[in-house]
């Protein structure tokens, strides 16, 4: 199977079994979807889905965000990893985001970018999920299943995985794409022991299939 006719099966496969692929955080604007994001850093969905409620109760938008401490922050994120990081993070984000941007998640990607704690991946993350732009954020699931399948070949970091899947999907399929691998890493194409008897992708896998020649 050539690299075409991979992509095709698997997309394919996806968009009939998870036509309504979402992330999993729990958010209700750009600036909330924002927040979590850079909390999720190294970090659970279920963690971070369990601490920003009373988090955006404190802090509604970016201007309450601006004005509190660092140890403010600190006591509503401490439970999630990298605290005293990602506080601080927090703090300039919000700062920049009132003072540049009037509060307003930027729909640039580079503008994004320039927002403390803000990296690539959360940006293009911001930019699929809230104003459903074809960018590809890439995760360790996405970094690992794209691998796996097949669907990137010798990517060394997340932006060349990102290149690679971008020029080979529409447009149209790239805000969803990064959902089904992230799905498809989290609950099937595990890191440790993935669960390939169930995998519905497997017939176009290039690490199953070598594993297959190798038996």
């Amino acid at each position: 199977m050539n690299k075409k006719e991979r992509y095709a099966y698997v997309t394919d496969h996806f968009r009939r079994n998870m036509p309504d692929a979402a992330s999993e955080l729990h958010y209700g604007n750009a600036y909330e979807l924002l927040v979590a994001v850079m909390l999720s850093a190294q970090c659970t969905d279920k963690r971070v889905n369990m601490t920003t409620p009373a988090f955006f109760e404190a802090f509604p938008n970016a201007e309450q965000l601006a004005k509190a401490s660092v140890d403010e922050i600190y006591e509503k994120i401490k439970s999630i990893s990298y605290p005293n990081s990602k506080a601080r993070h927090l703090k300039g984000m919000a700062e920049m985001l009132t003072e540049r941007f009037h509060g307003t998640v930027p729909d640039d990607i580079e503008e994004m970018q320039q927002l403390p704690g803000v990296g690539r991946k959360t940006a293009n993350v911001v930019s699929a999920v809230w104003f459903n732009r074809p960018a590809m954020a890439v995760d360790t699931h996405v970094f690992r299943v794209s691998d796996r399948i097949g669907l990137t070949t010798g990517a060394k970091t997340p932006l060349e995985t990102e290149r690679q899947l971008v020029a080979n999907l529409s447009e149209e399929e790239i805000p969803i794409a990064h959902h089904w691998l992230i799905l498809h890493g989290r609950y099937v194409c595990t890191a440790r022991n993935p669960h390939c008897a169930e995998c519905g992708v497997r017939e176009a896998c290039r690490h199953y299939n070598n594993r297959q020649k190798q038996k």
